[in-house]
């Protein structure tokens, strides 16, 4: 059974402008910033504006706007990180792997021979976070 949204959480605080982000892009809909915890350089969340837990309780307008984002900025990433490919994934509740609960979609560039990092909460130096968004946001 779905969890109520608890807007105390990370994605939330950083849509209020409570926490930063190294933001790639954004609509009146969506946000998308690199992950501080990337398991391939270039990694970005794309997140709603619309407070949901998970794809089970956002509604279906709200989903269709952050799919419309995800492949918007799927395409900024493959061609700004001049990746061979791309991983999309996207997790719900804690037997899910869902660590933050506020629905995101996790956009991964990749290199064929290159195994995604392992996730070790392990924070990447924000001027590499920088350089990377850099590249992107250039892509759109």
């Amino acid at each position: 059974m779905t969890q109520p949204y608890d807007p105390s959480n990370v994605f939330a605080k950083i849509l209020r402008g409570e926490l930063p982000c190294e933001k790639v892009y954004e609509d009146d809909a969506t946000l998308a910033f690199m992950d501080i915890m990337p398991r391939a350089d270039g990694h970005v969340l794309v997140i709603p504006k619309a407070p949901a837990r998970t794809i089970l309780d956002i509604t279906p307008a709200d989903l269709a706007r952050l799919a419309q984002s995800v492949q918007t900025v799927a395409r900024a990433v493959q061609k700004g990180m001049e990746a061979d490919g791309l991983t999309i994934q996207q997790f719900n509740e804690s037997a899910g792997g869902q660590v933050v609960f506020h629905i995101h979609f996790h956009v991964m560039p990749r290199r064929a021979g290159v195994a995604l990092r392992p996730h070790t909460g392990a924070m990447e130096k924000p001027d590499v976070l920088k350089a990377h968004a850099e590249k992107i946001r250039k892509a759109f």
